[in-house]
Parts: structure tokens; C-alpha cells; sequence
């Protein structure tokens, strides 16, 4: 039996969905969403609850079900309130700022790094050392806050990079004479 599965998805109040077959569309305050699920699983809409339960008892139907169910909630939970990353930047003279759809991040290479802000996820640089990442979809905003850091990940020496905001770096003691 699936924990994450016998939940059903209350929605908040501004909230509507509607299911049409495997298909279930999510509208909300900040935008509109929509998941199509697998033939594994029913989604069910019972006025303000949505829920999915498994056609069988296959291990594949068993594992699309809490899946299906995590997927339902991050609509719900996008349109709603949306995702946010926070980024750090440590290391001097490492600095970020945004020019229009671009994020310029100076990281100690010979040029500026121009990263390209992609459709459906919002960036600002509220300092220069300091990197948020918005969007209703969690997919889309963990992965470009994931292509950013990527640009200087932490180094475990002095820590300088891009990291995570409360991320944990393992630091290592340098060569000793």
C-alpha cells in the first residue's frame, strides 16, 4: 500500500481542477497546469478533493500510484503558491545581476558567464551574491537553479562557488608543509 497514495489533494480556496480521462488540468492564481497519468491509475475528482487510486495490483500500477498522487499535489501546490530556489554565491569577486532575460554571473573565469533565463521560470539577483529562482513548476525550477549552479559548483577548499542556500559543503583541510 502506497503512503503517499491514499492521501487525497485538498485544493485552496482560488483553486479549480477539472479530469478528463488520465488528464488533470489545475488553474490557479499564478498560472495553469496539467498531468497526464498513466493507464495504472484512476484520478478522481470529488468536488474539492482529488484522488488516485491504482487499477490493480501490479508493482507498476503500485508505483505509478503515489507518483501520480506526489505529481497531482506539486500542480496544485505551483498553482497555488509556486517553487522557489535560493542561491548563494561565495567567493570574491563572484557577483550575479540581471539584464533583462539574462543572468551575467561573473565566476572567475576570463569572461562573464550569460545564462539565458528559459520560459516559465523568473530569476532575480536581489544582491550581487544572491540568486532566487520562481516558477509553478518544480521540475523546471530545479533544474535551472541545478544549470546555474553547475556554472562554479562549491569547492571543498574555501567553499567558493554557487551553492545552495543551506547547503552543507564538506570542507577539506589543505596541503600542509
Amino acid at each position: 500500500m502506497s503512503r503517499i497514495g491514499k492521501k487525497p489533494v485538498e485544493l485552496p480556496a482560488g483553486v479549480s481542477a477539472s479530469v478528463s480521462g488520465q488528464t488533470v488540468e489545475v488553474k490557479g492564481p499564478k498560472g495553469t497546469r496539467s498531468f497526464t497519468a498513466t493507464d495504472d491509475v484512476t484520478i478522481t475528482l470529488d468536488g474539492s478533493t482529488i484522488s488516485v487510486t491504482p487499477r490493480g495490483t501490479s508493482k507498476r500500477a503500485r508505483q505509478q500510484w503515489g507518483m501520480s498522487r506526489s505529481m497531482v499535489a506539486n500542480l496544485v501546490t505551483g498553482v497555488s503558491t509556486g517553487f522557489k530556489k535560493d542561491l548563494e554565491i561565495t567567493g570574491v569577486g563572484y557577483r550575479a545581476q540581471m539584464q533583462g532575460n539574462v543572468l551575467k554571473l561573473a565566476l572567475g573565469y576570463s569572461h562573464d558567464v550569460n545564462f539565458q533565463v528559459p520560459a516559465g521560470v523568473t530569476v532575480t539577483a536581489p544582491k550581487q551574491t544572491e540568486i532566487t529562482v520562481e516558477g509553478i513548476d518544480q521540475q523546471l525550477v530545479g533544474q535551472v537553479a541545478a544549470n546555474i549552479r553547475e556554472w562554479r559548483g562549491p569547492e571543498p577548499y574555501k567553499g567558493k562557488g554557487i551553492r545552495y542556500k543551506g547547503e552543507f559543503i564538506f570542507r577539506k583541510e589543505g596541503k600542509k608543509k
